[in-house]
């Protein structure tokens, strides 16, 4: 494996290993254990694994090693950790590394599970955590002290597409010598460059661009070395959040057609953006690749110009007008997932942020006419005729 090569190269090459058959594919080692050829392996295994040694699946396996170091060397890390779910990822990354009486900032515009673990699970355990509009940098400087441990935020938030300055925002933490922790899940592998604009830790759900074809869960922890091994791995090998074998090999073929997906995938969200900013079904059409997007000029440094496969359509009617388009499409299904290869519509208020009080999503512009657009890979034409025919049902 070569440090030059280019993500698309890495993304179908990376962390390769072969058994003695020497298989094109990757095998899949579906095995729960591992047999040593005598007790003294044994005991010299559980002291030390060597690079290519292992104990458990829990621990650690061949497959999942090779997704690991693939998706670390596309994301420019030193190490990954798989695991089962992009929650037991963000879990399992901000747990290990806080304990009782640790502060840590957050961007207040999460994904309704995010903010859970956040809100909820911390601070049951004595994290004490400030919330912050990740847009506003006066806020971040406000908000970290010189005690803070961590900052964690969406670099595009779900699903009202904020974009987060990650430079400057590590800026203001490795000042006090704070973590960044960044769900990068919306930035995609593909476009993103979080580790080299100063993240410390990246998170990503598997299960989104990553499988991107609807089939499995999973997650991944991307960071240093000593933090991964360090940190992450004694945490998540003894609280069970391991991803299986086969989900492993089902995101190694994923990572395959990840670059040319998630460009088409892109490509057509611009392109349906365009056409629908100003429809007049709609109160605001919401997607970071058009130019009257309040963080445009940041995506295009930080983003290379991609606003990404998600935009969202903030319907006129409310809830109701938003339900009729919902009903009234017939290319995008209606789930709760996002960069697949079927365009997908959801409506958060209802689905994946309805936990939020009325006051919390009045704040981060998740109305009852907002939709969530994920897009697929169908032909743009088609997708576009279908949205601008849904768009008129709705508006009877």
């Amino acid at each position: 494996m070569s440090e030059s090569w280019n993500k698309r190269t890495q993304a179908v090459h990376g962390g390769i290993r072969r058994s003695q058959y020497n298989e094109v594919s990757e095998a899949i080692f579906l095995t729960q254990g591992f047999v040593y050829e005598n007790a003294e392996q044994a005991e010299a295994r559980f002291l030390e694994c060597g690079p290519d040694e292992f104990i458990y699946a829990r621990y650690g396996n061949p497959t999942v090693s090779m997704f690991e170091q693939r998706i670390a060397a596309l994301e420019g890390g030193e190490d990954a950790f798989a695991t089962a779910s992009g929650m037991a990822a963000v879990n399992g990354a901000l747990t290990s590394m806080l304990k009782a009486g640790d502060h840590i900032v957050s961007a207040k515009a999460l994904f309704g599970s995010c903010l859970y673990i956040v809100e909820n699970i911390l601070t049951r355990f004595g994290v004490n955590v400030t919330f912050v509009d990740g847009t506003n940098l006066d806020e971040w400087k406000g908000a970290v002290r010189p005690d803070t441990k961590a900052v964690f935020f969406e670099s595009m938030s779900n699903p009202t597409l904020e974009v987060i300055d990650i430079s400057a925002v590590a800026e203001l933490a490795h000042a006090v010598g704070a973590m960044v922790v960044v769900d990068n899940v919306f930035s995609t592998p593909v476009f993103s460059r979080a580790i080299e604009q100063g993240a410390d830790v990246v998170i990503y759900s598997a299960t989104k661009h990553i499988d991107g074809q609807g089939r499995a869960l999973g997650g991944v922890i991307i960071g240093t070395k000593d933090f991964i091994r360090g940190t992450v791995e004694p945490y998540l090998k003894h609280t069970g959040g391991a991803l299986s074998p086969f989900n492993a090999w089902i995101m190694l073929k994923g990572l395959e057609t990840m670059t040319l997906r998630v460009n088409a995938q892109a490509e057509t969200a611009q392109i349906v953006a365009e056409a629908l900013e100003g429809h007049a079904a709609l109160e605001r059409t919401l997607y970071p690749g058009l130019k009257t997007h309040p963080q445009n000029e940041l995506v295009q440094s930080q983003l290379g110009g991609k606003g990404g496969t998600v935009l969202s359509l903030d319907i006129k009617g409310g809830k109701e007008a938003a339900f009729a388009f919902l009903n009234a499409m017939t290319i995008p299904v209606i789930s709760n997932n996002l960069g697949d290869a079927k365009s997908i519509a959801t409506h958060p208020a209802t689905t994946t942020h309805q936990r939020l009080s009325d006051e919390q999503k009045d704040e981060l512009g998740i109305t009852p006419g907002l939709i969530r657009l994920s897009i697929g890979l169908e032909d743009a034409g088609d997708l576009l005729a279908d949205i601008k025919r849904a768009l008129d049902v709705s508006q009877r």
